[in-house]
């Protein structure tokens, strides 16, 4: 006879057969829920904040800034990238068409380098935010920067911008041709006569005519009519402190340039320009050349290109011999018009354009040549211990700065327009003065009338 089977075991075989049916669900759930813990946790650690930046230096600049100063901010300030982009100066008006551009298109970045005189001419249209709130807010001090530096940032006692590096002008000198021409090659030229008599001994002309070296070419390198002319005495500021061509010395500079382009047959010079200028780096270190007025910057070229001769760097000859002067230059940090990060710009503006970020920049073994805005930071960087950076160092206490103007570009590009047109005798120099005046006063009218 057949045992019969408890009743209750039907009821637990149903049990046991469901348990790994509700395991594999719950197990199914909870990986569910932590990979949905997991993606949002991801989702939260991309959640980055994107500055941008546009930076008016290409090449080794771009290349060391990013690496001393953007990469060194984001990492203390995390879930912030910075996204570099070049937006380079145009060559006669030193602004950058393509931020004009953006900020006319409503697509501007959130903080901008620029030619720091410029800043005038980008107020007046508006272009340019004020950040004087933020200076005043955070403690920022004018006397950590130079004098004129900080001029320039300002425009009808508002704050634009922070200086961002500085550089002055000095004469660069070739010891072994003025030693192969006669010349003592430790006494330089320290009067615009003396370095007319000297550059004369040092041009030399192959067979077929054509210079294989020559003394010095006065719109080569820095040689503007506003560097020339402050040599000769001019001040360019007006009294009512606008940029001013009517200065006596300025027409005699303007005369003397032309004269070497006369005396030595501009376009024989202009050939040896164009063959010089091909190497990549400055035409004074292809050894051909007897003098040059240049600023700090170009002595970067020594990282690369080796010259060998002798050379020096002094002052600029001036008139009288003394005082010799300069003009100092150098960039600003701006946060453009229509920039919608503007707490963000300003923190990245803080670190860069402050004592850390000049420092960081210009510490490197990249950054011969760079000379910063901030006094503390150029002598923690014992720039006065290289003797050929200390010239341009002690330059900045006597040097000038380009008035600030709201047509700052406009005159800057009109001082270059009736250079070049002097040199090819295409104008007398009191024509040409006369007509950049009347250019400039009829810009100048016409901001003011928009300003209104």
């Amino acid at each position: 006879m057949m045992r019969r089977r408890p009743k209750s075991f039907l009821p637990v075989m149903l049990i046991l057969m469901f348990i790994p049916l509700v395991l594999a669900g719950c197990n199914s759930a909870i990986l569910e829920q932590t990979a949905a813990a997991k993606s949002a946790g991801k989702d939260k650690k991309q959640q980055v904040t994107t500055l941008h930046f546009w930076f008016s230096i290409g090449g080794e600049f771009q290349r060391d800034f990013q690496k001393y100063v953007i990469e060194e901010f984001e990492k203390t300030h995390p879930g912030i990238k910075v996204k570099l982009t070049i937006a380079e100066d145009a060559d006669k008006t030193h602004i950058s068409d393509k931020l004009l551009a953006a900020i006319a298109g409503k697509s501007s970045p959130d903080v901008a380098v620029i030619d720091r005189f410029t800043i005038g001419s980008m107020a007046a249209k508006g272009a340019v935010e004020d950040i004087s709130d933020l200076v005043r807010r955070d403690g920022i001090q004018s006397a950590d920067y130079d004098p004129g530096a900080w001029e320039e940032v300002r425009y009808q006692n508002k704050v634009y911008g922070l200086p961002f590096l500085a550089d002055t002008r000095a004469m660069y000198y070739n010891k072994t041709l003025m030693r192969n021409a006669g010349l003592n090659p430790e006494r330089p030229p320290g009067t615009i006569e003396e370095l007319d008599d000297m550059v004369e001994k040092l041009f030399i002309k192959n067979k077929k005519g054509k210079y294989e070296q020559v003394g010095f070419v006065p719109w080569m390198g820095q040689g503007s009519l506003f560097t020339h002319g402050l040599n000769f005495g001019a001040r360019f500021a007006g009294k009512n402190g606008e940029f001013d061509l009517s200065e006596p010395q300025t027409a005699q500079a303007l005369k003397w340039m032309t004269s070497y382009a006369k005396k030595y047959d501009i376009a024989n010079l202009s050939e040896f320009s164009d063959t010089t200028a091909q190497i990549g780096v400055s035409p004074f270190w292809t050894g051909k050349i007897g003098f040059v007025f240049e600023g700090n910057w170009i002595l970067r070229d020594l990282e690369k290109y080796r010259p060998e001769f002798e050379w020096g760097v002094a002052p600029m000859p001036s008139v009288h011999g003394s005082p010799q002067t300069s003009w100092i230059g150098g960039n600003a940090m701006i946060i453009p018009k229509g920039a919608v990060q503007r707490e963000l710009a300003w923190s990245f503006i803080k670190y860069a354009a402050q004592k850390d970020g000049n420092f960081r920049w210009a510490e490197h073994a990249g950054g011969t040549g760079l000379m910063t805005s901030m006094p503390a930071v150029n002598e923690r960087l014992g720039l006065s211990q290289d003797h050929n950076m200390r010239v341009f160092l002690d330059l900045m206490s006597t040097s000038q700065i380009r008035p600030v103007s709201p047509a700052a570009s406009f005159y800057w590009a009109e001082t270059y327009r009736i250079r070049d047109l002097a040199i090819n005798g295409k104008g007398g120099p009191a024509a040409l003065l006369q007509e950049a005046k009347d250019n400039i006063g009829a810009e100048l009218a016409k901001i003011k009338r928009q300003e209104k």
